[in-house]
């Protein structure tokens, strides 16, 4: 069963265990900064689920939600993957302020959809 509660004024449907479901409006935003060259690109190194002319340096993005299940985990990844993996690639979105916390928030609602 959805409970919904109000946040900042907005409806928000909790999920079970009391997470909060990302809204269309931050999924939208999220898959705008995953393909935008001007934000996050994701889509340059990424595949995906409606990805135009997507990158095979990284892992395809599909299953996300099942590839990496915690969020806090997915949420480091983007933020600094080069700590957990010193030979990554790929660049460190929040560590260098490439990202805001917002926004690598809105493309983890983003990529849990694909």
């Amino acid at each position: 069963m959805k409970r919904t509660s109000i946040l900042l004024g907005l409806a928000v449907a909790a999920l079970p265990g009391g997470v909060l479901a990302a809204t269309p409006q931050q999924i939208a935003a999220g898959e705008k900064i995953a393909t935008m060259k001007a934000l996050g690109n994701c889509v340059a190194c990424h595949s995906f689920a409606g990805a135009v002319e997507p990158g095979d340096v990284g892992p395809a993005l599909k299953n996300v939600k099942a590839m990496i299940p915690d969020r806090k985990t997915f949420y480091a990844i983007v933020f600094d993957e080069q700590a957990r993996n010193p030979q990554t690639v790929m660049p460190a979105f929040g560590k260098n302020l490439i990202l805001t916390p917002t926004q690598i928030n809105e493309v983890i609602d983003f990529l849990y959809t694909k």
